[in-house]
This record gives structure tokens, C-alpha cells and sequence, in this order.
């Protein structure tokens, strides 16, 4: 069973979250950041103003999956992050 909108955004936030808390996480979890970003994005249902954040999620997502020193690439959006957390809630 696929997972709604809002689901997706639950878990999204999550897992943001925890990257913002540990200041490490997986390139699975970066890959599991731009799909849920992705198809948010391609979701009606999602408010304008989380749409506006989605892009951005997705490039940081892309760029931890490709990242030589993932934990250096989350530190690096630490501010980011929690932005992105609060908006999405």
C-alpha cells in the first residue's frame, strides 16, 4: 500500500529531523529523501508553500547520496535543516 501525502511529509520530516539531531545519516536515506521530495512534488494535494522547499530537500538529498564525507555534507546544512523541518510541519 503506497504511503499518502501526508505520510510521505511525516517521514520526510523524520528522517530530516534526525539528520539535524545526529549529524549523520545513510546514502539510503538520502536516496529514500528524493523520492519522498519527488513525489511530493508531483502530489496537488501538497501545500504551495512546502512545494516551494521540496526542490531544495531534493538537491540536498541527491547531494548526500553522491557525497564523498556524507556526515560533512549534513553538517553543512545544518541551518537548512531545520528550516526545512519546521516547514514542512
Amino acid at each position: 500500500m503506497p504511503l499518502d501525502y501526508n505520510h510521505q511529509l511525516t517521514l520526510l520530516r523524520d528522517i530530516l529531523s534526525e539528520h539535524q539531531l545526529d549529524c549523520c545519516g545513510t546514502v539510503s536515506e538520502c536516496e529514500q529523501i528524493e523520492r519522498l521530495a519527488k513525489s511530493l512534488l508531483a502530489n496537488d494535494e501538497v501545500d504551495g508553500q512546502v512545494k516551494q522547499i521540496l526542490p531544495h530537500i531534493y538537491a540536498y538529498g541527491q547531494g548526500g547520496k553522491y557525497s564523498a564525507d556524507l556526515n560533512a555534507h549534513i553538517s553543512a546544512h545544518q541551518g537548512q535543516l531545520a528550516d526545512w523541518v519546521n516547514g514542512l510541519s
